[in-house]
């Protein structure tokens, strides 16, 4: 008799946490049917899509055009207010975005949600590829209207930076971003004050001291538009490798600091739609 009361319990926990949204393991299951954040229907995904290219491009866009303007017009728009401006645009994006899409906007926080195993593998190429996309959209738009002033909107090393230091910066400064993003969204955090205010002030932290001496891009399409399409992109490697390590680390710190992947941050890592 305690045996069958046992079974029965154990099986009513499961059906209650099926309604709950979690397989009997503990994995969230799948809301395709429903629209939900883990459905792969084509409508759901191209706004995902749409969501990525959008918010890209109004980085880029931003970022590039502060710091082109930083340069070329320093009496109006100061190196502060370069630094700054990305972490505000990125601010915006969260808000408008995180919702649809979990507001990555750059290929190493795709790649890192990826590799914590919040976001599935098989929607990483086009994530990639929309970012990249709307990052060259944004940078064409600033060489047509601005010519080629819009190089220094590209990010470059400052003065006695070697590429093996600047490799080393950019690895240390998206590490920092990335686990600053993974911990607030394993809380279910990141659609909201919370980490919009977080992941933004870290940017426009490391903007700030790290600026002046690799650009502080932590971000490859942010750094390979530009320089495809306005500036010199024979260091680009440099803003490639070290973003795709830095996530890579923010990985293993996320996992010694909390623990297994949450399905609150697989939720927020794909759009929060069935909130």
């Amino acid at each position: 008799m305690t045996k069958m009361s046992g079974t029965l319990q154990s099986r009513q926990v499961i059906a209650a946490r099926k309604r709950k949204g979690y397989g009997t393991r503990g994995a969230p299951l799948a809301r395709g049917k429903k629209g939900g954040w883990a459905s792969d229907e084509p409508r759901i995904q191209a706004r995902r899509l749409f969501a990525e290219a959008w918010g890209t491009f109004l980085l880029v866009l931003v970022a590039c055009a502060v710091a082109m303007q930083s340069k070329t017009d320093p009496q109006h728009v100061s190196a502060a207010a370069a630094a700054v401006a990305p972490g505000m645009i990125v601010m915006v994006v969260i808000y408008v975005a995180g919702g649809v899409s979990g507001a990555h906007i750059n290929p190493a926080v795709t790649l890192g949600f990826a590799l914590r195993r919040n976001f599935p593998w098989r929607r990483v190429p086009g994530y990639i590829l929309v970012q990249l996309l709307g990052a060259i959209l944004a940078a064409t738009l600033l060489r047509a209207l601005f010519g080629q002033a819009c190089q220094y909107g590209a990010t470059t090393l400052g003065p006695g930076i070697s590429p093996g230091a600047g490799l080393i910066l950019e690895i240390v400064l998206t590490t920092g971003l990335v686990n600053t993003i993974l911990a607030t969204a394993s809380g279910g955090r990141n659609i909201g004050p919370n980490a919009a205010i977080a992941v933004g002030g870290y940017i426009a932290l490391a903007g700030l001291w790290a600026g002046p001496l690799t650009g502080a891009s932590m971000n490859p399409a942010r750094s390979l538009a530009p320089a495809l399409v306005c500036g010199d992109s024979s260091l680009m490697w440099i803003y490639i490798v070290g973003p795709i390590l830095g996530a890579a680390i923010a990985v293993i710190f996320e996992w010694i600091l909390k623990g297994p992947p949450t399905q609150e941050g697989t939720k927020t890592a794909q759009g929060r739609r069935d909130n």
